[in-house]
């Protein structure tokens, strides 16, 4: 059996980015307005660029950024585009968010955060893309009858920590993530990136769409895919014991270990990569197969989890190490995403539930911390204090001057 090393890797860094960002506010205006123009007193762009600075400025439901927004300089309106230094009323928002296309306003900000560069090409599997579904219950109380949660599924870059593209999922219309995503996958450029998720999306269909746009995957393999998962077990089952005159045989694998430490609790993570069935398996572009040891201490009590997966990066591509590394990164989704728009910004507790209303908010708050991110801070909450203090930086942060 061929090995690795193992070793203890220090955690991935975080680098400090700053990308030089187009107007967001010119993102905006890229949206159809549903409003007659007769008539309309406030421009789209404005609206939404004003909702997105109130949300950095900590103030997370609609009647929060139109107070916000009322209480604001004349320079910063304009800076806004309110020529004329007025800004729409909490009433105004919510007719106007509840009529607003959401596929429009999520593939508008597609274009801002992810635009295309002439003549840049990254290297295979160099960029990890997490994708996951998030619910949040806080219209459900205002339903005449049983419904469901909004739903909306959204892929983030591992890197920067920018979301690159979201997209609804309507219950009302019998869609399930599964049924969505697809769509979601076609708005991503995915050349040199590798899609990372949970065994709900260990599917062919989409795996092979990732690969044939010119990306790679990553994925969990569970009860979802028994077969698959029955293969890659006996893959890392202990040899059984040679007969005689034979000898033992063995698999070729890889090795990765990484152990962590805080908040009172030592984890080990180990993984076992193998690209011995990438000939067998009946499986869209697989090359490598893993199996993923998590033991963790806490308290003096020891538990351990064991999970498979399957990647179409070959192994001259992505070492053990870097599968290993891949894997616990797509995680930022949940502590670097979905945690903070719950806890930091409320998304769980908002009770806006008109229309596409919910949705548009999300798609907001997603842009808010994006911005945060991709400027390179970490403490979300921290800098949303900053801003709320400091409301010029708010709107310096979405690219636009203040006169």
């Amino acid at each position: 059996m061929q090995s690795t090393a193992a070793s203890t890797l220090p955690a991935t860094p975080r680098v400090r980015i700053t990308v030089p960002a187009p107007d967001l506010h010119a993102a905006f205006a890229q949206v159809p307005d549903p409003r007659r123009q007769q008539g309309t007193r406030y421009p789209l762009a404005a609206v939404l660029s004003l909702a997105v600075a109130a949300i950095l400025a900590n103030h997370r439901s609609l009647l929060a950024i139109a107070e916000w927004g009322t209480a604001q300089s004349a320079a910063i309106k304009h800076a806004l585009g309110f020529p004329k230094a007025h800004t729409p009323h909490v009433s105004t928002l919510q007719r106007l968010f509840r009529r607003l296309d959401p596929t429009a306003v999520e593939a508008a900000l597609t274009a801002y955060f992810d635009p295309a560069v002439p003549g840049e090409v990254r290297d295979r599997g160099s960029q990890g893309v997490a994708v996951d579904g998030k619910a949040h219950r806080g219209r459900l109380p205002h339903e005449a009858t049983r419904t469901h949660p909004i739903h909306a599924v959204s892929a983030m870059c591992h890197d920067v920590g920018v979301v690159l593209a979201q997209i609804g999922v309507d219950h009302a219309l019998h869609q399930a993530e599964l049924t969505v995503v697809p769509a979601l996958l076609q708005q991503i450029d995915w050349e040199g990136r590798v899609l990372t998720g949970d065994a709900l999306y260990c599917q062919r269909t989409l795996c092979a769409q990732v690969v044939e746009a010119g990306g790679d995957y990553l994925v969990l393999v569970d009860g979802n895919q028994p077969t698959l998962k029955a293969d890659i077990q006996q893959v890392f089952a202990p040899p059984p014991e040679p007969q005689p005159g034979h000898g033992l045989i063995q698999m070729e694998e890889t090795r990765a270990r990484r152990v962590s430490k805080g908040h009172g609790r030592l984890e080990v993570r180990e993984i076992r990569v193998s690209s011995e069935l990438a000939d067998y398996l009946d499986w869209p572009y697989v090359a490598q197969v893993f199996e993923l040891t998590r033991t963790w201490t806490r308290k003096g009590v020891t538990k351990q989890q064991v999970k498979y997966g399957i990647t179409s990066l070959p192994e001259a591509v992505a070492s053990a190490e870097r599968v290993l590394a891949l894997k616990r990164e797509h995680w930022g989704i949940e502590n670097r995403l979905n945690y903070v728009k719950d806890v930091t910004l409320g998304e769980d507790q908002s009770n806006l539930h008109c229309g596409a209303g919910p949705q548009i908010m999300a798609a907001l708050r997603n842009t808010a911390i994006s911005l945060v991110r991709r400027a390179g801070y970490q403490a979300i909450a921290a800098r949303l204090r900053h801003y709320s203090q400091r409301p010029e930086d708010a709107v310096t942060l979405l690219g636009l001057s203040i006169p």
